[in-house]
């Protein structure tokens, strides 16, 4: 059978004939440390971004009432998971097209840029809507970054990662999200612990985007440090040899065509997991504080217990699908969050299950698809397009699923519909169950390099 890596259109990443500049010498560990540390980065500032909104949401946005200011703030969270396809199509082909290292350290690099700036930006007091319009923009340029980022570490990943031990290392570097998620609340919580509630929202909430930004940083030395992919290596070394004119890369287009079915099926996967993911670690203390059944803060300590687990079934998950297959341990993911979520909820908010238990559950259930979505979808399209393949269903998926759900959460919950809200979840969570049938175990591919 051929392997997905040999066919598609080739890579272009150098003009024909030219001496390729010296890359840094291949360093397994080096290079799953340079995928995993954007992910840190990536899931900080944005969760950071939304469990701050309550504490800068006065400082920054215009509005009548808590709630109309709250709620602006959201629609900032929003708008920047609206441009995520856009970001996901230009540096996702640059990905492509001039390296998964370069990639790489361009999202990082905006990501962190975003962080430093939010730290910086004048109150709504001082300058007025223009302070609105410069969180929005911030948001929009890391938007455009986070776009492209998982997806750049998903063909990174794909295409470095041993034989034998591609999903976990998926799980590894996807478990970057996952430490980043947790080092927010963390963070949240040392705030609250030493300004204060009322220190937070007085200006003590820039402390948490600082601490993103020089997280960035960090994250740029170690990814500049790391090496290119050798599969990317070798299908621009083999364009620029057969051509000697043309030094354009092909459109990735028509490749996107022949495989729209894998495009909707990457869709309804990242939907499904995007959905519980965003409800239980963005949403969730709001829900359980609403429903009668915690505290903000008892929730937003059961979630650290619940990033334990969720990262033990990332780990487990990605060893397990080494040996039996990606799709079991995806499909078993989606159909416990499918039926369970509701009633696990449900007899949350009746008392007869605690909190910690609810989030253990469910985020365990969350880390099965998790461990392995990134590198199965890699494998689903050729090396030629595989950033952008795998870069726009996703964020096309998370801005409607994921960039909206505290907005709609908000909303519904003003409404007093806040009961509806685990069904969400649940439905999208089956959904994706179905999708993933509609695809057979793909083989893993072969790469260039041995180990």
């Amino acid at each position: 059978m051929t392997s997905i890596d040999q066919v598609g259109l080739p890579a272009a990443g150098a003009a024909p004939g030219a001496t390729p500049a010296p890359a840094p010498a291949r360093r397994p560990r080096r290079e799953l440390a340079a995928a995993t540390v954007g992910s840190v980065v990536e899931a900080y500032d944005w969760t950071i971004y939304g469990i701050l909104a309550p504490y800068f949401a006065e400082a920054l946005f215009p509005g009548t009432s808590p709630t109309a200011r709250l709620i602006a703030a959201y629609l900032g969270f929003a708008l920047g998971f609206l441009v995520r396809p856009l970001g996901s199509v230009l540096i996702g082909r640059l990905t492509d097209t001039r390296g998964r290292r370069y990639g790489l350290t361009l999202t990082v690099g905006l990501i962190a840029a975003g962080s430093l700036f939010l730290a910086l930006v004048p109150g709504y007091a001082s300058i007025g809507l223009a302070a609105p319009l410069l969180v929005v923009g911030a948001r929009l340029v890391q938007g455009l970054s986070v776009g492209a980022e998982n997806p750049s570490v998903a063909a990174y990943v794909t295409e470095t990662a041993p034989a034998g031990r591609r999903y976990f290392y998926s799980a590894v570097s996807y478990g970057g999200v996952v430490l980043g998620s947790a080092l927010s609340f963390i963070v949240m919580n040392v705030l609250l612990g030493v300004f204060g509630e009322s220190g937070v929202e007085d200006g003590a909430w820039r402390y948490g985007f600082a601490f993103g930004g020089l997280l960035g940083l960090t994250a740029l030395w170690i990814r500049r440090g790391a090496a290119e992919s050798t599969v990317f290596t070798a299908t621009a070394t083999a364009t620029a040899t057969a051509t000697a004119t043309a030094v354009k890369a092909p459109s990735p287009w028509p490749v996107l065509r022949a495989h729209l079915g894998r495009l909707a099926v990457v869709f309804a996967i990242t939907s499904g997991a995007t959905t519980a993911f965003y409800f239980v670690t963005v949403d969730f203390p709001s829900y359980a504080e609403s429903a009668g059944a915690a505290t903000k803060e008892e929730t937003s300590a059961a979630l650290l217990l619940g990033m334990v687990a969720l990262l033990a079934a990332m780990l487990g998950g990605g060893k397990a699908a080494d040996r039996i297959g990606a799709l079991p341990v995806l499909r078993l993911g989606f159909a416990g969050l499918a039926l369970g979520s509701v009633p696990l909820l449900l007899a949350m908010n009746a008392g007869r299950v605690p909190v910690t238990v609810v989030t253990v559950v469910l985020l365990f259930l969350l880390g099965l698809p998790l461990a392995v979505s990134n590198v199965f979808a890699g494998q689903l399209f050729p090396p030629a397009v595989r950033a952008v393949a795998v870069g726009l269903p996703t964020a096309a998926a998370i801005s409607l699923f994921g960039g909206t759900f505290p907005m709609l959460a908000e909303l519904l919950r003003s409404a007093g519909l806040g009961a509806w809200l685990p069904w969400w979840p649940a439905l999208t969570a089956a959904a994706a169950l179905a999708a993933s049938w509609a695809v057979r175990e793909h083989p893993v591919s072969v790469t260039p390099h041995a180990r």
